[in-house]
């Protein structure tokens, strides 16, 4: 069974940090790009950031980069999304999603499997 399992999400000031973990599960992990998302209330989801397991390459969208970084523990078939910098904006739920490719991939149709998301808060 494929599971993906995302932790860390909470409640944190501006300016907080956060580090999000996507623990996969049932699947050939080094075989998959894993990607981040986040849906706010009332807005489309947002792919946030990818990285692909089988060469490391990343992706950040624009209105992350410089605070957000995405890592792979392929021991641990776990991905990790350091978030600094936090701004009341980045309130949303975030998902992890996997989509089988060797390269990192943006567009939402093609990932696979989901994870059922955690909050990320912020006050301002």
């Amino acid at each position: 069974e494929v599971q993906l399992v995302e932790s860390g999400g909470g409640l944190v000031q501006a300016g907080g940090s956060l580090r999000l973990s996507c623990a996969a599960s049932g699947f050939t992990f080094d075989d998959y790009a894993i990607g981040w998302f986040r849906q706010a209330p009332g807005k489309e989801r947002e792919g946030v950031s990818c990285i692909s397991s089988s060469d490391g390459s990343t992706y950040y969208a624009d209105s992350v980069k410089g605070r957000f970084t995405i890592s792979s523990d392929n021991a641990k078939n776990t991905v990790y999304l350091q978030i600094n910098s936090l701004k009341p904006e980045d309130t949303a739920v975030y998902y992890c999603a996997a989509a089988l490719a060797f390269h990192v991939v943006v567009t939402t149709e093609e990932y696979d499997y989901w994870g059922q998301g955690t909050q990320v808060t912020v006050s301002s």
